[in-house]
């Protein structure tokens, strides 16, 4: 019996969607799956740590300057052990919080007056457009001359280093929400606190949540810089003590679990904004 020309069997489309995967993260604005941005986030983070102890081993810098990374976790170990590092974490965190978020709640109605009303924004934003090129450095002692050094201090610093910056960012997020969304609550009969409160509002929050989760980057500054100046207490003042007896080890793993918190909340914010906009993401 003739046989017919065997039939090649159908190419799996596994191994052709991975392909497209790969292409599409390197497309301009192309999406990038979970797994591959967790793994591709390690791999750099594994990268930065192989070049400090390659480095550190072949002894290129002096350990004076740039201890191993052994050194540097062994130090943090001690801090965990002592409890000397929960407490200046504490603190700095409730610094933070606090300080933040009095410039938060000042700043939101602010930013979204001036960035709807052209008078409020006469009034106000070149008067906040002057202070926010002040340096905050300038103001440290100035805070210690009119609140001490107690908390009271590192608040204003912070208040001092967000507050301006938060309105100015507010007010631009506002300003992004398409004249058209406002002139149809004109033309369905809604007053202007409806507008707000429905229109302007609701289509600014995304942004005006993410201004939030880049100043909040800013506070963390300006509490450090507090706190190495004028400080009994937290990550700054543990540093500023370290630098004094040439601990660099301390110095390099404070500032690690600085860089730690701020990721910590950096990727807390973005989380919360995945989950309070989705309507921002399904336009």
């Amino acid at each position: 019996m003739e046989r017919g020309p065997a039939t090649a069997a159908p190419r799996s489309p596994a191994p052709r969607k991975r392909r497209r995967k790969r292409h599409e993260m390197l497309r301009i604005g192309g999406g990038i799956s979970t797994p591959w941005f967790i793994g591709i986030a390690v791999a750099v983070f594994a990268l930065l740590l192989g070049v400090w102890w390659l480095i550190t081993a072949t002894e290129m810098v002096e350990p004076l300057f740039l201890p191993s990374p052994s050194e540097v976790f062994e130090s943090l170990r001690h801090q965990i052990q002592n409890g000397q590092l929960w407490d200046d974490a504490r603190v700095s965190v409730y610094r933070v919080l606090i300080g933040f978020a009095l410039a938060t709640v000042m700043a939101i109605p602010i930013g979204v007056l001036i960035g709807t009303y052209r008078v409020w924004e006469a009034a106000v934003e070149p008067l906040v457009d002057f202070i926010r090129y002040m340096p905050v450095v300038a103001f440290v002692p100035l805070t210690i001359l009119w609140s001490g050094t107690g908390d009271t201090q590192k608040f204003l610093i912070i208040w001092i280093g967000t507050f301006f910056q938060q309105v100015l960012l507010i007010m631009d997020n506002v300003k992004r929400v398409p004249m058209d969304y406002v002139n149809l609550g004109y033309t369905l009969g809604l007053k202007d606190r409806s507008i707000l409160a429905r229109i302007i509002i609701p289509s600014s929050a995304p942004g005006i949540w993410d201004s939030m989760r880049i100043s909040l980057g800013w506070a963390w500054t300006w509490l450090v810089l507090a706190e190495l100046v004028a400080a009994t207490s937290g990550l700054g003042y543990r540093i500023n003590t370290a630098q004094r007896y040439f601990e660099t080890d301390l110095i390099i793993g404070y500032i690690l679990v600085l860089g730690c918190l701020g990721l910590i909340f950096d990727q807390v914010m973005k989380f919360l904004s995945r989950r309070m906009f989705k309507y921002e993401e399904a336009r």
